[in-house]
């Protein structure tokens, strides 16, 4: 079974005074190319992270968020009490008479009237985000295998368009290969010379045996059943069915240099045109 590398997958965690939201996003890549984002208190686990998602999703251009939303009252800015009651005596020895919240209000606008606390990460709430993070990872796994189910479904449609145009190749070869005969002899007709038949009929065996495809159609069915068969196999299928690719391609080209027949031409045409949409398609294979 074939999974594409494109994919998305998102999942949530409701705590009693944040929400945390993690993403997954995918696309086709060479390798691993992973970019995480994630808020400074996590940034210590952010090799855990990658370890993470490298074992699950192997390859692709995988972008990783998580995102907090803080929900409840508590904020990690507190008022520097100290600060706050030595700027309200200061201000009361300017102006004895002054408004006690006037004053607080232009107490808490001083510098360092506010301090902000650096947050420590808290070990039970990160077992809970490391289960977000599994969620997500379960979404894009199943996102990715679902297109992996297009995308065979196609490769099946492109492996039979090129069978199908093949036989029709196959059923122009003896029409091919009597207009080359034919032509040989109205050519040396037309050179009016006496020739040792027994000569001729080696040399022409010899030419045509240089034109047959018999071979190519062989090895050509050959890659696409082994294709077929790579698909229905397990793991990291996308590198080896582009090799694949190549080797179909060699044959069709083989076929195509050999043809000598307009009709078999365009059905070779045709196949190319087949292969290329395997090979585009391969390129989101895992």
């Amino acid at each position: 079974m074939i999974q594409s590398m494109t994919g998305f997958g998102k999942a949530f965690l409701q705590l009693p005074n944040k929400k945390i939201t993690v993403e997954l996003k995918s696309l086709n890549s060479k390798g691993l190319d992973l970019n995480v984002r994630t808020p400074s208190i996590y940034r210590e686990m952010e090799l855990q992270i990658r370890n993470t998602i490298a074992q699950k999703l192997e390859r692709g251009k995988i972008d990783f968020s998580l995102y907090i939303e803080v929900t409840g009252e508590e904020t990690s800015a507190k008022i520097n009490v100290p600060i706050v009651k030595g700027y309200i005596n200061q201000m009361k020895e300017v102006i004895p008479n002054a408004d006690a919240t006037e004053l607080m209000k232009m107490a808490v606008r001083m510098p360092d009237a506010l301090k902000t606390e650096r947050e420590e990460l808290d070990k039970e709430e990160w077992s809970h985000i490391q289960k977000v993070i599994n969620e997500a990872l379960t979404k894009i796994d199943d996102f990715r295998t679902d297109e992996g189910a297009s995308l065979e479904k196609e490769f099946q449609l492109r492996i039979g368009n090129i069978r199908s145009y093949m036989e029709q190749a196959l059923v122009l070869d003896p029409e091919r290969v009597q207009n080359i005969k034919d032509r040989l002899f109205t050519a040396i007709e037309e050179l009016k010379v006496t020739v040792d038949e027994n000569r001729f009929e080696q040399e022409l065996i010899y030419y045509l045996e240089k034109l047959d495809i018999t071979e190519e159609k062989v090895r050509l069915t050959n890659h696409l059943d082994y294709f077929i068969e790579t698909m229905n196999n397990e793991g990291g299928l996308g590198r080896k069915l582009g090799f694949i690719t190549q080797e179909m391609g060699r044959e069709i080209n083989t076929m195509g240099s050999k043809s000598n027949h307009a009709e078999m031409q365009k059905l070779v045409v045709m196949m190319k045109d087949e292969l290329e949409k395997i090979k585009e398609q391969v390129l989101n294979v895992l």
